[in-house]
This record gives structure tokens, sequence and C-alpha cells, in this order.
């Protein structure tokens, strides 16, 4: 079964590789082209081989996604029918029929805007340490995947590419973008992953965690004027890059949610814990292909169970 790990689209500007999107400008001046790859990425290194239809899934999801949380705030998703999109891209409808999304161009706020409902991952590692998640202290006697009090927003840097994002406390994050930015985003980010988490957990799905990303643009370029305004110093704020997906998000099944412990998850976690078996190292993001560097290969059994995975998720959530 065939990936598409590399886009090829002659005649269009490529303006940036991610671990999984390919980002290209369009004819329109207010408009960038996102595909989403078949690529996957552990440890911060994309892996050799790819997912099969990953792209076309995430993509799903994500337009899903966008339409459900409109009412909450205005997104950059304008059409992911190839045939509606700027001529040059149209010749290539073969190759991004189901991976791409026509978006609109934003200034995009260097904050993951990441909130959790559950405690695991580097989190829970900050707990069992400090009691605290992120600088903020949290109830005592929690145990691992436990079910947070409430939801809690948990902000980290955006990093650049191929560097790691760190997490960061509140008031650092509020001092990066400024406290009113700070204050929407952690505002909104903590509404949609509790309309999202609710209609997850409704389907057999527990929505752990997530990652939002935002954007400013000119309130003139939000043509959806149903949803409500947001101004910062006069730009609009929307919702940017991928949203809920297998990728930025832990999504867990509900039937076997036992706290204590970790959890049997719907997203890549599943590629990570082959490759700690595997004997593969965190932390090499150069060097000869292998276990010690990147060009990684997992096995095909792994990429198989992998599709399964983000098919169910996607299948449950959107059911």
């Amino acid at each position: 079964m065939s990936s598409l790990t590399t886009t090829h689209l002659p005649g269009l500007s490529l303006l940036s590789k991610g671990k999984v999107r390919d980002i290209y400008s369009t004819s329109s001046p207010n408009h960038l082209l996102f595909v989403a790859t078949d690529r996957i990425s552990a440890y911060d290194v994309i892996l050799k081989n790819g997912i099969p239809d990953k792209g076309k899934l995430l993509t799903k999801i994500s337009c899903f996604w966008f339409d459900k949380l409109k009412d909450i705030i205005p997104n950059h998703f304008v059409t992911a029918s190839v045939d509606e999109m700027p001529e040059e891209i149209r010749k290539y409808k073969d190759q991004l029929d189901g991976r791409a999304m026509l978006v609109r161009k934003a200034k995009v706020v260097p904050l993951e805007a990441i909130v959790r409902g559950y405690i695991t991952g580097s989190a829970w590692s900050e707990y069992k340490k400090h009691g605290t998640v992120h600088g903020i202290p949290l109830p005592e006697g929690l145990a691992e995947s436990s079910r947070l009090p409430e939801p809690l927003f948990t902000p980290s840097t955006k990093a650049e590419q191929g560097a790691h994002d760190e997490n960061i406390s509140p008031d650092t994050a509020a001092a990066l973008i400024g406290t009113e930015l700070y204050n929407h985003i952690s505002r909104i980010s903590i509404s949609l992953y509790t309309r999202a988490a609710e209609r997850a957990y409704s389907r057999g799905v527990i929505l752990a965690d997530t990652k939002f990303e935002f954007g400013l643009i000119s309130p003139a370029e939000v043509d959806q004027t149903a949803q409500p305004s947001i101004l910062v110093n006069g730009e609009q704020l929307i919702l940017v890059d991928e949203v809920l997906t297998p990728d930025s998000s832990r999504y867990w099944p509900l039937a076997s949610y036992t706290p204590g412990q970790p959890q049997p998850s719907f997203d890549k976690q599943f590629v990570r814990d082959w490759l700690v078996k595997a004997g593969f190292k965190k932390g090499f993001e150069s060097g000869p292909p292998g276990k010690e560097g990147e060009g990684w290969e997992i096995d095909e059994e792994v990429v198989l169970g992998t599709k399964e995975r983000y098919e169910e998720a996607v299948k449950l959530l959107m059911s």
C-alpha cells in the first residue's frame, strides 16, 4: 500500500515543509494551500515510511471540527474541494484530492495552545516531581491518566522547524504574546476543548488533551459573519492549522479507560511505543539511517496498525 510522503507541484511555490504538511503560496495573496502528506514523525524525527492515507484522514477530521466549532471562533478554512481552488492548483487534483485545504493567510501567534483534561505525558512527569503542571499547582493524590478537576490551559512555545517546543507557565505565555491576546486564547481554547471532549465522550472516545493554534488577520478577510468577532489591536483572532486530529490530540478509547496507568490510544503513541521497544533512541536529529538517526523505518505491521487506529478515531468521532 503506497503513501504520499513528498508532494510534487511544479509551478507552485513551496513556502514550508513541516513534519506532515507542505504549505504552498497561491495566485491569491490572501490564501495558502495546505497539503497533508502521509509523513509521520516521532521524537521530532520524520520517519522513513509514511502511513497510507493518513493525510486524507487528517484533512477529513480537521474539516469536520472546523465546521463543528465555527460558532465559537472563526477559522482559516476556505475549501477542501480542489475544483474550487485557484486554477494553478486544480491541475494537480489527482495528487491533492482529499488531502488539501485552501486557507486564509494569517499571522500565526507564536504559542502552542494546549488544553489538558487528563494528566498524562509531560504533564504527568512534571506533576510527579513537583505537584504542578506548567508551574500550575494541582491537587495532591492524582494518578496517571486521572481526569483533572477542570480542563487546564497549559501553553508552550511554538518552536521553529527542527527545534523543540518548551512548556511554559501562563505568566510567561502572557508576557510573550501580551495579556489581552493570551486571555482570549486561553478562554477560547478551553471552550473548544470542552465542546470537542463532550462530543468525543458521547462517541466512546476520551479527548485527553489537544493542541490548538491561532492566527491574526484583517477583519475584512473574515467572511463568516455569523461568528463572534474577537479583535486584538485591530486584527481578528482566528483558529488555524489543523484541529483536533489524532496528530495534535491524545484520544483514548473510553471502554478500556483505567486511571493509574498509561492508556491505549488512537494517536501515534503506538508508533512511539514500538520504536522504544525496538531500541530506537530519542534525540538524534541527524546521522546515518538506522536506530540512531533520521530515516528510521517502522515495520509494516506498525504502519497498518497505526493506520487502523487513525481510521477508527475518525470513524467514531464523525459518526
